[in-house]
């Protein structure tokens, strides 16, 4: 059976998170990055390390890059979908409305939206059919920014 290639997307800088803010990068130059598990793009699921490895195009590797797998539909008007890996840039910060990996009470792991105000932080689906998680500042902490997105072809059975 052969195996079709994966789709590579990457970020471009300064733009919202959106369809058009992605740009397609060949799969060439391949580098292998860890794949720490998986992220939930829905409820939060327990963080659960995993150790493997996915190959990416070294172009989308920074200093402290590597991959989850993406589970759930809550990011889908990001054209981030379930399935997908997701490429992560580890950073402990993130700017009010930016794509985060965020973990909450440092046990459960998920993808959102992050906006922080007087009141708290508010984690923010890009799904209209699912509704944001509000939470005090102590309980999330940001693990790292989407820079990228993986995506297997659908292989017709």
């Amino acid at each position: 059976m052969q195996h079709a290639t994966p789709h590579y997307l990457q970020r471009q800088p300064n733009l919202p998170l959106n369809d058009g803010a992605w740009e397609a990068v060949d799969a060439t130059d391949l580098v292998e990055i860890p794949l720490l598990g998986q992220v939930a793009a829905g409820l939060p699921i327990e963080a659960c390390p995993d150790a493997s490895t996915v190959s990416i195009p070294s172009r989308m590797v920074r200093r402290n890059t590597y991959a989850l797998r993406v589970r759930g539909n809550s990011m889908i008007d990001c054209n981030i979908f379930d399935g997908d890996v997701i490429i992560i840039e580890r950073q402990e910060s993130a700017e009010n409305g930016e794509t985060a990996v965020v973990m909450i009470n440092n046990q459960e792991v998920t993808l959102k939206k992050l906006y922080i105000d007087k009141s708290g932080v508010r984690l923010q689906p890009a799904n209209a059919s699912m509704p944001p998680i509000y939470l005090k500042n102590d309980d999330v902490q940001v693990l790292g920014l989407v820079m990228g997105v993986m995506r297997q072809p659908s292989i017709a059975a």
